[in-house]
């Protein structure tokens, strides 16, 4: 599948936010936001858009996928779903996206960065209910267990990650062992958990409704 592999750190600066996508480094000085906190390009400095209507309500919509690591078609494909469930269709929106295999890794503190956290389920690591599961976008629910493979918990990147992330608090809608590399899901995700970054669902469900 296609995936966007230019710098990262230029994505942040374009929302004007850290969306923590290089891991460790956006905790650091070494993070753009910190060093560069202008538009990218070579005018960057110079653009002080003023945005209303569509423009507000794209660019909420671009920084939660990018925040997720989905492409467009995917992400409106999970906004159609939720649209059909129960419930405030952002909310579900929000709640499906934290659901997804390789979010819940990185939730876990297995992953330092979502991104890492798909490579480490794409490359076979984790087991979803005792049997291996190589989707980032597979959704898990409640009950479902998840835990670094046998053979893979010695793993060099999950290691340091558990390290790097020990003192992070998991979200309270997953049950998570450090030291055996393991988590279950224990209830669906609540919107007041999903505060690590200020998120406007409602933008998106009036984008996609017009």
């Amino acid at each position: 599948m296609a995936r966007y592999r230019g710098p990262v750190c230029r994505l942040c600066r374009r929302e004007g936010m850290k969306l923590f996508l290089k891991g460790e480094r956006c905790h650091t000085e070494k993070c753009a936001i910190e060093r560069r906190n202008f538009f990218p390009g070579q005018h960057g400095k110079d653009r002080k858009p003023k945005m209303v209507g569509y423009g507000i309500q794209l660019r909420e919509k671009q920084k939660v996928r990018r925040i997720y690591g989905v492409l467009e078609a995917q992400f409106r494909n999970t906004f159609k779903k939720a649209t059909k469930m129960k419930g405030i269709t952002g909310e579900n929106l929000l709640a499906s996206l934290e659901r997804r295999l390789d979010n819940v890794i990185y939730r876990m503190g297995l992953a330092t960065s979502r991104a890492q956290a798909r490579q480490i389920v794409r490359h076979g690591h984790i087991n979803v209910n005792g049997h291996k599961c190589n989707i980032p976008s597979a959704l898990v629910k409640p009950g479902d267990e998840i835990a670094v493979r046998d053979s893979s918990k010695e793993n060099a990147a999950i290691l340091a990650s558990r390290e790097a992330t020990a003192h992070a608090p998991s979200p309270g809608w997953m049950e998570v062992d450090k030291d055996n590399l393991k988590g279950r899901i224990s209830s669906m995700p609540r919107r007041d958990e999903n505060t690590h970054i200020p998120i406007n669902e409602q933008l998106i469900v009036e984008l996609y409704s017009k």
